[in-house]
């Protein structure tokens, strides 16, 4: 047996080289947005684990690792529909790097040939949107519903998975533009709590069944009712006033 394998300097060695492969090979790492290009859907990344360089004396020294440009950015997206949030500069990210270049793909979607020939490189990654750190964990997250929420919870849509309860909390402006018909059918009951202003737009609203409102009602343009309307206990329909020389008149006709 060599004495080389008698002292360990030939597992050594392939360790070493196997290490020395693995500094190359890029999987995932968190990262946050440096700026973000909406038009584009890519974002510019900054690494947050450091890398190590080795100097010529065998010192290592840590460094940040180069800024990632063109990063395409991922949204939850399928079916002709998109759910996208505003990606700010600072938010955390997990940037995943492809096993293959992707160029191609990326300039013209489709299966298309990898123009370089680079594997678990660093310029081909996809940043998600999402990952934290501890110091920017968000609170109060439901254990109970699905939520579409601002972070600070304030504002939140959600729905629950076994009573199929849908609940809008706000303590803005609930606003709707509807360029088409708006169809309700509604047989249990719809509860709403607006801290600000509930805005609709439509060419017709078209509400089948009671409605209730707590609070004053301000209409600009007319009103029209086929059925009796009632204020403070007095009917529109059969009310009467008392006559100029006693009495009082019939009925509104």
């Amino acid at each position: 047996m060599d004495n080389r394998q008698r002292d360990g300097q030939l597992e050594d060695s392939l360790y070493e080289s196997f290490i020395g492969m693995q500094s190359g090979l890029w999987t995932a790492m968190p990262g946050y947005i440096v700026t973000f290009d909406p038009s584009a859907v890519t974002a510019e990344v900054q690494l947050t684990v450091k890398g190590i360089v080795r100097k010529a004396d065998g010192s290592a020294e840590s460094q940040d690792l180069p800024l990632l440009p063109d990063v395409p950015v991922c949204f939850p997206r399928g079916g002709g529909v998109t759910l996208t949030f505003p990606v700010k500069p600072g938010d955390e990210c997990l940037v995943v790097f492809s096993s293959r270049c992707i160029d191609g793909w990326w300039q013209s979607g489709g299966v298309q040939l990898a123009p370089e020939l680079r594997l678990h490189d660093i310029n081909d990654g996809f940043a998600i949107i999402g990952p934290q750190s501890q110091p920017n964990t968000i609170s109060g997250i439901s254990t109970e519903t699905a939520q579409l929420r601002s972070d600070d919870g304030a504002a939140h849509i959600e729905i629950h998975p076994t009573r199929h309860d849908i609940n809008v909390v706000t303590p803005g402006n609930v606003a709707a533009t509807v360029g088409g018909n708006v169809a309700e059918q509604v047989t249990g009951n719809v509860d709403m709590t607006v801290g600000g202003t509930v805005t609709g737009s439509a060419s017709a609203w078209n509400i089948t069944g009671p409605v209730n409102i707590t609070g004053p009602l301000t209409v600009s343009g007319s009103i029209t009712a086929t059925g009796d309307v009632t204020g403070a206990g007095v009917s529109l329909a059969s009310h009467d006033h008392p006559g100029d020389s006693g009495g009082t008149t019939g009925a509104p006709n």
